[in-house]
């Protein structure tokens, strides 16, 4: 059984890897990509792992402390030490590769050193992640776009700036799971798409309209497992969608805002939901600020609890480190506002 070896940091991957590791795959039978990593290295070795894995399944991945500098006669005794014996074939894309295999008396083969299948490094990518995508897997692509959050209380304008800012950036865009689950818990299994119910049918006033929306909503009973289940379907939802995204995905909510809605409606804080918040990566906030009429479309809240709701995402983001940029006044301000905020952020060298 042929054993082949690819090394590299694979910081990130990129197209170019993908090719190197591909080829070698089809040169031997067993395949051992090895990945020295530091805890020095911005993107953890531990992500870079499972990266790999996902993108090459037909692989054994091994991550290695990254500890021996440019040392190739070291690396090789390290790496016999590692493998349990010597590879029969090294494959790589640089200029060490053939000293390396040298070292270790085994075959070596050269995969595109002069990058004409795939122009582009590691470091490009590091410098300027959103303007080389094209060269990234999902699973990496994912990692680099920035991610954007739109967040307020109810009737603030958020799923209509989400839809323009994503026409306006060319890109996708999260849509409240919560709504979609509030829609269908409050017509018992209806489906979520179907018709709305018009807050002044029937001659009805909107004050009307509202108190029999908050009379049923009343009767409702919320339970910690389904702010779990909301926060967990829509952090599943980002993150998918961000594979796919352009430079900047915009989110019409996320999962740390759910914790708030569970703290509205159950009374308390629960520490799951507030995990699962944890784990986005936001990179900037959008708070659309209650400052325009409240519209009742059949299934908001209420009036009654906007300003408190705003309150107290506002007192929230105030603990966070993320930046958050405030939205008020018309919705053709706020779209100029939060445009330029976006441009701004694309503009910044990246930070993880």
């Amino acid at each position: 059984m042929t054993l082949g070896l690819v090394v590299g940091k694979f910081y990130p991957p990129h197209r170019g890897h993908k090719h190197l590791i591909e080829t070698a795959r089809r040169g031997c039978d067993r395949l051992v990509v090895m990945v020295p990593h530091h805890p020095s290295q911005t993107i953890s070795g531990a992500l870079r792992l499972a990266w790999l894995q996902e993108i090459h399944p037909d692989c054994e991945i091994h991550l290695v402390p990254d500890e021996l500098g440019d040392d190739v006669e070291e690396w090789s005794r390290f790496t016999v030490g590692h493998l349990g014996r010597a590879p029969d074939v090294v494959f790589s894309s640089e200029g060490y590769g053939p000293r390396f295999a040298g070292f270790l008396g085994c075959r070596h083969v050269m995969v595109d050193r002069d990058r004409v299948a795939f122009p582009v490094s590691g470091t490009a990518i590091r410098a300027a992640p959103v303007e080389h995508l094209q060269w990234l897997e999902p699973c990496v692509r994912a990692y680099f776009v920035r991610r954007v959050v739109l967040i307020g209380a109810e009737s603030t304008g958020k799923t209509t700036l989400a839809r323009m800012l994503a026409a306006r950036f060319q890109t996708v865009w999260v849509e409240e799971f919560g709504r979609e689950y509030w829609q269908a818990k409050l017509t018992e299994g209806a489906p979520p798409d179907g018709p709305s119910p018009a807050p002044a049918a029937g001659g009805r006033s909107s004050a009307e309209a509202e108190a029999e929306l908050a009379a049923r909503a009343a009767a409702l009973e919320w339970t910690s497992d389904e702010f779990r289940h909301i926060a967990a379907e829509q952090q599943r939802r980002e993150d998918e969608l961000a594979r796919v995204a352009n430079r900047v995905l915009l989110c019409d909510t996320n999962a740390f805002a759910t914790a708030t809605w569970h703290e509205r409606y159950i009374g308390h804080r629960d520490a799951a939901v507030d995990a699962i918040g944890r784990c986005d990566r936001v990179h900037l906030y959008l708070l659309a600020y209650p400052d325009f009429p409240f519209v009742q479309d059949g299934w908001r809240d209420g009036e009654s609890v906007r300003d408190a709701m705003h309150a107290r995402f506002l007192h929230q983001l105030g603990a966070l480190a993320v930046p958050v940029v405030n939205l008020r006044g018309p919705l053709d301000a706020r779209l100029a506002d939060a445009s330029a905020a976006i441009d701004a952020l694309l503009a910044k060298p990246f930070d993880p």
